[in-house]
């Protein structure tokens, strides 16, 4: 009988002959992979050089847009500024016209408006007589405190109220949620502004009038401009106290809305990924429910909230207008009223301009929320 345990036969058919050779090295497989890999790096940085550049574009045309509907406004500014004594002499509107740049043609205005932008210049307010950006700079800070205590109210209880309402489907606290969501979107906002402020202030005394601040007190040393911040900058305790005190009404007016929205729009959310294979599977392993929720059902439904919750942000920025009104809130609000009264066409720009970079940069935000919550949108 054989051997079959002998040394295999000379010609290298042994074990070391099954080896397949390498390619050449003529070093085109690791070049053609360094330059995949270089092609591949860095998706989100590519992916933030996209969503910044097509920024740029929609602020230019943001800049034409507000141009372009400022002046097809109907009326005269001429006679909204001067008065009828001061048209009944040519010469003092022509020198008015020629000192506003009225005289120009559209497109001769606009190319100088867009100059005077690239500088920083967004023109003089015909009513108040400064630079618009200065008007801007006074009245924005106060706007952006209000949106910005609305908007954290409003993803604080908005989102928490969701996810119970997901969780708790059919039940008395999901039903009472509900009814609870649809009264905030339906509820006017200047309505309930006015209640608000006749009940808290007017009947129970529990909440101050009007303002930012009391007046006794006076403003804290400007730094940002919302004095919550500017307050604790200069270690004021009263005046932040205050300036608290002022704004939890007015915010809590405005988040109503938001509040309404974003709890049916977590829950829609929430119900959707709790029905996916993969969180029943991870519930089938025996992950404790607060890792379930917060590591698989919340991530993935953070795509929609954080959507509506940015379009909710522009949306309070813009429509803070009656809120501001009626607590006498010095915002932007405000200016816009009076600037689109008196057609004070610099300042109108300004406020479109400044309304459209915000929404922009929301947008923006957004995007850049996208990216990190889920890699894919990066390929896109």
């Amino acid at each position: 009988m054989s051997d079959t345990t002998g040394p295999p036969p000379s010609g290298g058919a042994g074990p070391s002959s099954t080896r397949k050779e390498p390619p050449p090295s003529d070093g085109a497989g690791p070049l053609a992979t360094r330059k995949s890999r270089r092609r591949g790096a860095h998706p989100l940085a590519r992916f933030l050089v996209r969503r910044v550049l097509l920024a740029v574009l929609m602020a230019w045309g943001i800049t034409l847009v507000t141009f372009v509907l400022t002046n097809l406004v109907p009326g005269d500014p001429v006679a909204a500024n001067l008065g009828q004594r001061a048209l009944g002499d040519p010469a003092i509107v022509a020198q008015w016209r020629a000192e506003h740049g009225l005289d120009q043609p559209l497109w001769r205005q606009y190319l100088l408006h867009l100059q005077g932008l690239l500088q920083g210049d967004l023109g003089t307010s015909q009513q108040s007589h400064r630079p618009v950006s200065q008007d801007l700079a006074e009245f924005v800070p106060a706007t952006l405190e209000l949106a910005g205590a609305a908007i954290l109210v409003s993803l604080v209880l908005g989102v928490a109220f969701g996810v119970v309402a997901a969780l708790r489907r059919d039940r008395l606290s999901d039903h009472a949620l509900r009814v609870l969501s649809l009264i905030g979107i339906s509820v006017p906002t200047f309505w309930l502004a006015l209640m608000a402020f006749y009940v808290f202030f007017y009947r129970l005394q529990l909440t101050p009038g009007s303002g930012r601040v009391d007046a006794a007190l006076g403003l804290a040393p400007a730094v940002t401009g919302m004095q919550t911040v500017d307050a604790l900058l200069a270690g004021r305790w009263d005046i932040f106290s205050s300036a608290v005190a002022h704004l939890v009404t007015p915010a809590l007016v405005l988040a109503l809305y938001t509040i309404g929205l974003l709890t049916r729009f977590t829950r829609s959310a929430v119900l959707e990924v709790l029905g996916q294979d993969y969180v029943r599977a991870a519930r089938a392993k025996g992950l404790p429910g607060r890792v379930v929720l917060f590591r698989y059902v919340l991530r993935s439904a953070l795509v929609p909230i954080i959507t509506v919750a940015g379009l909710a942000f522009g949306s309070l920025l813009s429509g803070t207008v009656l809120v501001e009104a009626i607590f006498a809130w010095p915002g932007i609000g405000q200016y816009a009223y009076k600037s689109a009264t008196t057609l004070d066409l610099p300042a109108v720009m300004g406020v479109g301009l400044v309304v459209g970079v915000v929404y922009l940069v929301i947008n923006l935000v957004v995007d850049v929320l996208y990216g990190v919550i889920d890699p894919r949108v990066r390929l896109h």
